[in-house]
This record gives structure tokens, C-alpha cells and sequence, in this order.
């Protein structure tokens, strides 16, 4: 059976340092270690979970849940990501498909995808030389409804079943959570950071109580840390794909210049840990 090595979760946008300087190199030196640690599990495939900003999907297509099962995809360049081409992993996301479907999630598969900044940037963290294969889970965000945080992280239980009961022996999976923390975009208080909520999301992140933060509702996280914030069901699904972990916290920064609470966590298995 195959298993999930490590679990990671990062913010996604990177604004010029001007002004905040040493929050910003802090913040880059985080995000460096969660490229260091999943080269360090040297993992076959990263499951890449996050929203799209109205670029793929729109009000015209309100897709909550979704999968890219191309053999391949070319980013949108937008947010200061440059264009580039990494590889997908066209069975791998199929089969998840097919397995959730028996597990109550109907998810949507996407052939035509072009990744925008809320995937590009983490994935160029992750693995800047395109070496390995990344199967992208979005998750709305953005729209009239969003999942719920408790569906998110079911939903990174049914990857985590996937992976053990249908996937080659030996292969080794990251999931990777992309979005957050507190923000509000294009609202009266765009620029304000929840940092108290904020820090206490890693806190139950990192000390195994993830399942804590799946019982709260949409409405819960967006009153507590914006429309942004919703971005945080990305890290719920991959908690609920490593339940049993703890980890670190890897970087946090209350940012307003950047209109966002940056942060950055890592998330070991109990039998990666043995």
C-alpha cells in the first residue's frame, strides 16, 4: 500500500519586501523549510490543496470540490508567478475519483486548468525544478457555498484510505494546503489580521486537534478571519489526511502591509515519525 509521508500547509502570495523586510525574509525562510522537509521525505507525488481566484471557475460554474486529472498543467502567471509547466498524475487522480465517489463526494474532474498564484506559488516552493508529478484538489473559496472546514477534512480521510488501500506499495504521497490565514479581500476591513485566531489555528494544527477546527462551521472561520480566511479548509483537508500527526510551526507573520496573516506548518505521520 502507498501512504502519506508528510503533511505541510502554507500561505500562497508573496508581495515585495518593501517596508517589511524582516517579516518578509522570515517568512521566505519558512516557506524555504517546507521545501527542504518534502525534499527530505523525497515523495513521489504532492496532492496540492487550495481555491482558485475566479480564474477557472466562476459564478457562471460554482464548482465546490474538484479535481485536475491532466496529464500535465501550465500555470496562469498571475501574482508574480512566472508561467511554467509541471507534470500531473492522470490515474492517481482518477482513482481518487472513483474512490470518493463510493465514499459520498462527487467530485468534479477538470481537464482544462490553468493553475493561478493561489497553486503556482506553493508549488514552486515546493519543488521549483518540476520533478514531481502534483495532482491539484480545489476547494471553493470563493463562492456561494463553500464546503464546510468538517467535509474538507473528511474528505482528506477519504485521500488518506485511497492511498493505503488502492495506491502501489511504496508510494509516498505529501498533501500540501495552500491559502490562509486571516484576510479580508475587498471589504471595509481589508488590511486588518486576526493574529490571535490565527495563532491559535496552528497551535490545534500542530498539537493533533485539527479535528477541532473541522467542527467549526464557514460562517465560524469567515467572521473570525475574513473572506480569505476560508482558504484555511485547504489545511483542514490535509490534516484529515494525517489525523494522527503533530508537527511545527514553521512560520508566522501578521502582515497588514500584505492585508494577510502569513503562516506556515508541517505535519509528520506517526509511523513517518518511527
Amino acid at each position: 500500500m502507498g501512504r502519506i509521508v508528510g503533511g505541510f500547509a502554507t500561505s500562497h502570495v508573496l508581495f515585495p519586501p518593501a517596508g517589511v523586510e524582516a517579516q518578509a525574509e522570515r517568512v521566505l525562510q519558512g516557506m524555504l523549510a517546507i521545501r527542504e522537509r518534502i525534499r527530505a521525505l523525497d515523495p513521489d507525488l504532492i496532492v496540492l490543496a487550495g481555491s482558485d481566484h475566479l480564474n477557472t471557475f466562476s459564478l457562471a460554474m460554482q464548482v465546490t470540490l474538484a479535481v485536475g486529472v491532466a496529464d500535465a498543467y501550465t500555470t496562469l502567471g498571475d501574482g508574480g508567478a512566472p508561467v511554467a509547466t509541471f507534470a500531473g498524475h492522470r490515474a492517481f487522480a482518477e482513482g481518487f475519483v472513483r474512490f470518493a465517489a463510493g465514499r459520498d463526494f462527487d467530485l468534479v474532474q477538470v481537464e482544462e486548468v490553468r493553475p493561478d498564484h493561489g497553486m503556482a506559488i506553493p508549488r514552486m516552493i515546493a519543488d521549483p525544478a518540476n520533478r514531481i508529478p502534483v495532482v491539484p484538489v480545489y476547494i471553493n473559496a470563493n463562492m456561494p457555498t463553500p464546503p464546510s472546514p468538517g467535509r474538507c477534512y473528511r474528505l482528506g480521510g477519504v485521500l488518506k484510505e485511497f492511498v493505503e488501500a488502492e495506491r502501489p506499495a511504496d508510494e509516498r504521497v505529501v498533501v500540501l494546503g495552500a491559502g490562509g490565514l486571516s484576510h479580508w479581500l475587498c471589504l471595509p476591513e481589508q488590511g486588518r489580521v486576526a493574529s490571535a485566531f490565527d495563532e491559535d489555528f496552528i497551535a490545534r494544527m500542530i498539537s493533533g486537534r485539527a479535528s477541532e477546527l473541522a467542527a467549526l462551521s464557514a460562517e465560524d472561520i469567515l467572521n473570525a478571519s475574513g473572506n480569505g480566511g476560508l482558504e484555511l479548509t485547504a489545511w483542514l483537508f490535509m490534516a484529515g489526511g494525517a489525523p494522527d500527526a503533530v508537527g511545527e510551526k514553521l512560520y508566522y507573520e501578521a502582515i497588514p502591509e500584505w492585508i494577510s496573516g502569513m503562516g506556515g506548518v508541517s505535519l509528520i505521520p506517526r509511523e513517518t515519525r518511527a
